[in-house]
């Protein structure tokens, strides 16, 4: 069998490591590989762009002299089987190897997800395992519809929600203590409250 045929049929059977991942021709989608299945990304939403865009810029104007600040798209190789496109990236600059041409290898300091109406289950139950049983630090999930941020903290191999965040609440990380903003901060923009209220 030719190495496209094996390729596919792999896909097919949902055994897709990252090299079957990297070898995909560009389609101008994005996907993930979670627990060996490939998965197909929703496009972001133009709030989803504005609230990234915002969340990298408090990162990058706090946090850029300890931290490198990344943004999706960018993948993070957790294990063969399981590569994923966090929105928002934050590696301690002391943790420079496991930066690679392929891109981060291994558990970045913390990753955010901004929720989307075709991730919530993705971002809140699947990667939320996930990156607890690869040893991810520190795990965040933006809602823009709830206007919250739940922090999640790294607990023996499974992530623990130890905050939720919202309105005017200061979001901190005894981990990151470079960082520290309003959730209202980021919902600021009069044109993110007009589009999440259908506007």
């Amino acid at each position: 069998m030719d190495k496209k045929k094996e390729r596919e049929a792999a896909i097919r059977e949902q055994r897709v490591t990252y090299e079957i991942y990297a070898e995909l021709p560009d389609d101008g989608q994005r996907y993930e590989v979670l627990d060996g299945v490939l998965e197909l990304m929703p496009r972001p939403s133009l709030v989803h762009q504005m609230l990234g865009g915002k969340l990298y810029y408090l990162a990058t104007q706090s946090c850029s002299s300890e931290f490198f600040v990344l943004s999706a798209p960018l993948d993070v190789i957790l294990s063969p089987r399981n590569v994923t496109q966090p929105d928002v990236i934050l590696v301690r600059r002391d943790r420079t190897d496991i930066m690679t041409m392929r891109g981060i290898e291994g558990a970045p300091d913390l990753v955010v997800e901004i929720l989307s109406p075709g991730s919530r289950h993705r971002d809140k139950v699947r990667k939320l395992a996930i990156y607890g049983k690869h040893g991810m630090p520190e795990y965040w999930i933006l809602d823009p519809v709830a206007r919250t941020l739940a922090r999640h903290e790294q607990d023996g191999g499974r992530l623990t929600l130890t905050e939720l965040f919202e309105g005017d609440e200061a979001v901190v990380s005894d981990k990151l203590p470079c960082i520290s903003f309003a959730v209202s901060e980021l919902f600021a923009e009069e044109q993110i409250g007009r589009l999440l209220a259908g506007g």
